[in-house]
């Protein structure tokens, strides 16, 4: 069966870290593109960064650019994001999905996802 699922996600005064990950079950994420979205309260979903099958392609939105990485693990079977120097307006639940393609998708392409996990919240509080 498969599964997608996040994790990482917690509580962090501003300027901390944290490293999500997304991995998956019963589905090999190696071959695919991966997308990172965020969902603050009362917001609408936003692409926050993606990655192509190879790793070698990212994209980012400018409000995490320079302070948020993509990276994949094909051996681990898991995507992950790396967040550093976090904001109060980090603060939301982050969702990863899957896109059956290879290529870097268009950053927040939500219609062109496939998989989604059930997403870990990230709260930037003093």
């Amino acid at each position: 069966q498969l599964q997608i699922v996040e994790s990482g996600g917690g509580l962090v005064q501003p300027g901390g870290s944290l490293r999500l990950s997304c991995a998956a079950s019963g589905f090999t994420l190696a071959g695919y593109a991966i997308g990172w979205f965020r969902q603050a309260p009362g917001k609408e979903r936003e692409g926050v960064s993606c990655i192509d099958s190879s790793g070698s392609n990212t994209n980012y939105a400018d409000s995490v650019k320079g302070r948020f990485t993509i990276s994949r693990d094909n051996a681990k079977n898991t995507v992950y994001l790396q967040m550093n120097s976090l904001k109060p307006e980090d603060t939301a639940v982050y969702y990863c999905a899957v896109y059956l393609s290879s290529w870097l998708p268009s950053l927040g392409d939500y219609y062109g996802t496939d998989y989604w996990g059930t997403g870990t919240l990230v709260t930037v509080s003093s």
